[in-house]
């Protein structure tokens, strides 16, 4: 989901609920304590120079009964992280706190917004992997004993 599909459905709502994977719903006094703009420039395994950016929720459980985030509320944080952050259409991932920080991604259900769990995958399988290219080229095998060189660990070898 994207910034602009969240706004569109928070100026539809009257309370916010979040929906964890496992149909609990986050405890309705949490807080939205960031909205953010998270960049990662990496390599991925098989060279590839990427670029990736998400707009990044982070919702927090308070022990603050009395109050609740309504929807208005978070569309003004997240309209203020667009102007002050110059945050642009991005997809949404939301961190939440599990045995350790979770990310999620986010859908709608008409009700929840629904946290979707996102897994780890290799983005260079034509470079690694099974069925790349290093899997499929053809290997030369050797015995160690062919080799004919001296034993490295001989108390007279040539290792050190």
């Amino acid at each position: 989901m994207k910034l602009s599909e969240i706004k569109n459905k928070l100026n539809q709502l009257e309370t916010i609920s979040f929906q964890l994977p496992n149909g609990e719903l986050v405890p309705n006094h949490f807080h939205v304590t960031e909205v953010g703009k998270v960049t990662k420039h990496f390599i991925d395994c098989g060279g590839t120079v990427r670029n990736e950016e998400i707009a990044n929720f982070q919702l927090w459980n308070a022990n603050d009964y009395d109050h609740r985030l309504h929807p208005e509320k978070l569309l003004d944080i997240i309209e203020l992280a667009e102007k002050v952050l110059g945050i642009p259409n991005l997809e949404i991932e939301v961190e939440y706190q599990g045995d350790t920080i979770q990310k999620f991604g986010i859908d709608f259900d008409g009700k929840n917004f629904l946290l979707i769990i996102k897994k780890t995958d290799c983005l260079a399988k034509d470079k690694c992997g099974p069925g790349s290219y290093r899997d499929s080229a053809e290997k030369t095998k050797i015995k160690l004993a062919d080799l004919n060189e001296e034993p490295c660990c001989a108390p007279d070898g040539n290792c050190c």
